[in-house]
């Protein structure tokens, strides 16, 4: 393996763990000690060529439809988003963020470790790919490094389990929580006069509404009413989501969210193409694979699905791999009043699509399978995933709480387990029903296939990563795809309908019951590579088949 030596000079302090923005003495937490003297030299630690695994992509919608003060309102958007970025970093690693960037010389990997936003490889496992770094706390920067898991679980402290705050040790050693309203103010109020700038400017009155219930949220730390307004926006040509959200950043135990943004303009055509199908939420609900204990809950009716370009992301979601699809709100009490909203990324999914799915396909899929890889099924199946969260039940049935509570860490990676394998059952159903007229059944299993070595990719750091790896090796013990003679897949139609079924309702029942321990299990025995499947994605590697791709974006590249 080739090593490349970079000239990395270290300051004598390194910057306080981010996270709590001028936090009093007694709750600042402590800093890791660099392993490195003051100018020594630091080793990039991977072979350079994991320098390219991300494809670069031009991040452009067509914007002539909108009149100049929608223009001009994506402009105050993307500023407010890259407040969100600037939180993210300060989430995800205890260096400042420009202290840290500026001290590497080499542009590729200064673009690399900007592209994971710090010195840890989002794609390998978080593995360092510089010297000098520890491990990356699998809490991130929103517990003390030192913290033990059981800690906190028998601490007193208030919000202990709380999406939007802190948690820090005071003077004493005594934990304590801050909310992110107090530990990033400065930051959030220049975020809301953005926001609030913005709704001035929107034509849309739903949209504005939303984006001052946004504005007031950030500062009060109470989304609820945010959300719900989300859910009633139906018209707006301009969208955006932002704001802490996604809990996968916290792998301690999976509570608390992480800033991000996207600003995304609407499909129009395409959405109009897709408002059909969540209608059909109830009776798939009714229809799943899985006793009536398991889906007693009935998912909102005024849920919708529609199709967009984005044209910004920010931290979070651009951390490492690409989201291409959205489905939220999170808060439990929304979905079940309202439902939720599915948002397709459609320029980010054509670009996963052509630069990453197709190649993979041409070196693992059996030639006479391939005419079934079609982007209308990679569409599909992505959609169905998005709509799939809404399935199933958000609360255990012993009463105690919500599922993501009860399994932790590992809510989130069996979560998108069950989104993966619902939307494929969800497609099944549609089929047979004669409403999805696009294609046959094989092109959605082969493309779902060709999908599952795309995204267990992304590694065992990521929820997704771990969710293909377990319906990987699920479904080659079912034997739902077989290996030909010459080393392509095959996939068995008939099997892995079968193999749909059994993981659909193995998985509803661990989240049903909450049961902690069988999902620790289902993810240590199945979560993991095999070698069967690490010959095949070094495949993939030498080929040079990009890992997933990153963005060249902003009001430059969209002539703002």
């Amino acid at each position: 393996m080739k090593l490349t030596t970079i000239s990395v000079a270290l300051t004598a302090s390194m910057l306080v763990l981010s996270g709590c923005n001028k936090a009093p003495e007694s709750t600042t937490p402590k800093t890791p000690e660099p392993e490195q003297s003051v100018g020594a030299k630091q080793e990039l630690l991977v072979d350079e060529s994991r320098l390219s695994i991300y494809h670069p992509v031009s991040l452009t919608a067509d914007l002539s439809h909108l009149n100049a003060d929608q223009k001009a309102m994506i402009g105050v958007l993307i500023d407010a988003s890259q407040i969100m970025d600037d939180l993210f970093w300060k989430q995800a690693f205890f260096e400042d963020k420009r202290t840290f960037l500026s001290r590497i010389e080499d542009e590729d990997i200064r673009h690399f470790a900007s592209i994971n936003y710090g010195p840890w490889d989002r794609l390998n496992g978080d593995a360092a790919f510089l010297a000098g770094y520890p491990e990356k706390p699998p809490g991130a920067e929103f517990y003390p490094h030192d913290m033990e898991k059981e800690t906190l679980m028998t601490s007193s402290v208030d919000d202990k389990d709380g999406l939007y705050s802190l948690v820090r040790e005071d003077a004493s050693g005594k934990l304590v929580t801050i909310p992110y309203s107090e530990a990033y103010k400065s930051e959030l109020t220049r975020a809301a006069e953005l926001l609030r700038k913005a709704a001035g400017l929107a034509a849309n009155e739903e949209f504005a509404n939303y984006l001052s219930l946004r504005a007031d949220a950030l500062l009060s730390n109470d989304y609820l009413a945010s959300d719900m307004a989300w859910m009633d926006m139906k018209s707006n040509p301009v969208e955006l989501v932002i704001g802490p959200i996604e809990t996968y950043e916290d792998q301690l135990f999976g509570y608390r969210a992480a800033f991000e943004s996207y600003v995304l303009i609407k499909d129009l055509e395409w959405s109009e193409k897709l408002a059909k199908y969540a209608a059909f939420l109830p009776e798939l609900q009714r229809g799943l694979p899985v006793t009536d204990a398991y889906k007693s809950e009935m998912p909102g009716s005024d849920a919708d699905l529609n199709a967009y370009d984005v044209v910004y992301y920010a931290g979070h979601s651009n951390a490492g791999s690409k989201t291409i699809a959205i489905n939220l709100p999170n808060d439990e009490r929304v979905q079940l009043e309202k439902g939720t909203r599915r948002l397709q990324l459609k320029n980010a999914m054509r670009a996963k699509f052509d630069n990453i799915l197709v190649p993979i396909a041409e070196k693992l899929i059996t030639p006479e399978q391939r005419e079934h890889i079609t982007f209308d099924a990679f569409f599909a199946n992505t959609m169905f995933h998005e709509v799939a969260h809404g399935l199933g039940i958000k609360n255990t049935l012993d009463g105690e709480g919500t599922v993501r509570a009860a399994l932790k860490e590992h809510a989130s990676a069996l979560e998108e387990g069950k989104a993966d394998i619902l939307g494929l059952y969800m497609i099944q159903s549609l089929l047979q029903k004669g409403e999805i007229e696009q294609g046959v059944l094989e092109d959605y299993y082969v493309t779902f296939m060709a999908g599952i070595f795309r995204s267990v990719r992304f590694g065992a750091s990521s929820a997704h990563g771990k969710a293909n790896m377990i319906r990987f090796n699920f479904f080659a013990q079912e034997g739902a795809f077989e290996k030909t003679d010459d080393g392509y897949y095959r996939v068995n139609m008939e099997k892995m309908g079968a193999a749909v079924e059994a993981l659909s309702e193995l998985i509803l029942t661990l989240q049903g019951d909450g049961d902690y321990n069988g999902v620790a299990e289902l993810v240590e025995s199945m979560g993991v590579i095999k070698p069967l499947l690490a010959s095949d994605l070094a495949k993939l590697e030498a080929a040079n088949i990009p890992v997933d791709i990153h963005f060249e974006q902003g009001k430059t590249v969209l002539g703002l």
